[in-house]
């Protein structure tokens, strides 16, 4: 029985990767988990302390707060990590976890959420939106974690990339051929529920700029429509100034509120450009169709005029534009947009990873 170590960036919070490290936990229950940081509070439940190992920055004052501004430790602190012991390395990457170093007789297969965005094709909007002292730092340590990440990148095995899209970014920053393998959403937890929508539209993120979730809100307040926005994060306050008595915000909720506003909405309202995006699938598999900005990883997840509807810019008017279009469309395939999202299943993708482990070792 092959030993077996999985590798991901940090355990701080629940989402769409922690899915992919759950599942591959599932597929090698006795495998060993190694991260970043580690906040047994949020993570414990899914995770446990007694399965979890940690780099060295773990022992740094208010580790699990500030991991993100440590940015240039991150690459020392995965490679430091000894994993001669392990047969197979899982890791689940869109930082420096795909950084570990392997020897020659233990296979490393890199599951790539997304190439470092602020350090390549999003480099220059990061560090606008940066205050001094960021901007300052990143001219100083880009380039040089620029070199490491593709350097690092040439000594995995086998690399997996979560889209199409990522997988052409993969190829371009470190000119690695992947396969891709889609995420998994929870469909056991998600399904229609049987009855007409409700008049209101439906946004779901964290509160982060890239996320355009102004543009739903400013967009829903012309064409007076209600919106339903759940979530929360830094542009709370922001996003709150724009509202009026139709945009309804939910702050963080429950797992069984917010399928209970998929189930009943209109539609979701997506703005941003994800490299794979797991929310809209989660609408889909509410049976509820999505409003999508058509670009990114949406474009592999949501059939035009048949699960959605793709409008073509991030702007006021291209949002509203979408919206008049899923209207006067009238999408009535709950049916056929639930059944399209179970494409994208937990045993598809663990099924879809076996094969690739399998052929692997069949190869060797």
């Amino acid at each position: 029985m092959s030993k077996v170590a999985i590798i991901h960036d940090w355990l701080v919070n629940y989402g769409g990767a922690e899915r992919v490290v759950e599942a591959f936990l599932e597929i090698y229950p006795d495998a060993d988990i190694y991260t970043l940081v580690y906040d047994e509070e949020k993570m414990g439940t899914t995770f446990s302390k007694e399965k979890v190992k940690t780099t060295f920055i773990q022992k740094f004052p208010k580790a699990t707060k500030i991991y993100t501004k440590l940015l240039p430790f991150m690459p020392y602190a995965f490679e430091e990590l000894d994993l001669s012991e392990y047969d197979l390395v899982l890791s689940s990457s869109s930082c420096c976890a795909k950084g570990v170093i392997t020897g020659p007789n233990t296979k490393h297969i890199s599951y790539v959420h997304s190439p470092m965005r602020y350090a390549w094709d999003l480099y220059h909007d990061y560090k606008k939106r940066s205050g001094k002292i960021t901007k300052f730092f990143m001219s100083i340590f880009m380039k040089s974690l620029r070199q490491w990440d593709y350097t690092s990148s040439q000594r995995i095995d086998i690399i997996l990339a979560n889209s199409n899209y990522v997988a052409k970014r993969i190829n371009k920053f470190w000119n690695r051929e992947c396969q891709v393998v889609y995420p998994p959403i929870d469909i056991d937890r998600l399904s229609p529920n049987g009855k007409e929508p409700e008049d209101f539209y439906v946004v779901f993120s964290r509160f982060v700029p890239y996320k355009r979730i102004d543009l739903a809100i400013e967009a829903c307040k012309k064409l007076n429509r209600k919106l339903i926005v759940i979530g929360d994060g830094e542009q709370r306050d922001y996003l709150k100034s724009l509202g009026n008595e139709n945009i309804i915000f939910t702050g963080r909720i429950s797992d069984e509120e917010v399928k209970d506003y998929l189930q009943r909405c209109k539609a979701m309202i997506f703005c941003a450009e994800e490299d794979f995006g797991i929310v809209p699938l989660e609408a889909q598999a509410c049976g509820r169709p999505v409003i999508a900005y058509g670009k990114g990883g949406v474009l592999e997840t949501v059939v035009d005029e048949v699960t959605g509807v793709f409008f073509g810019k991030q702007e006021i008017e291209s949002v509203i534009e979408g919206i008049k279009k899923f209207e006067k469309l009238n999408l009535d395939t709950t049916n056929e947009i639930y059944n399209h999202a179970m494409k994208f299943s937990r045993e598809r993708f663990k099924k879809e990873i076996e094969g690739v482990v399998q052929k692997n070792e069949n190869s060797n």
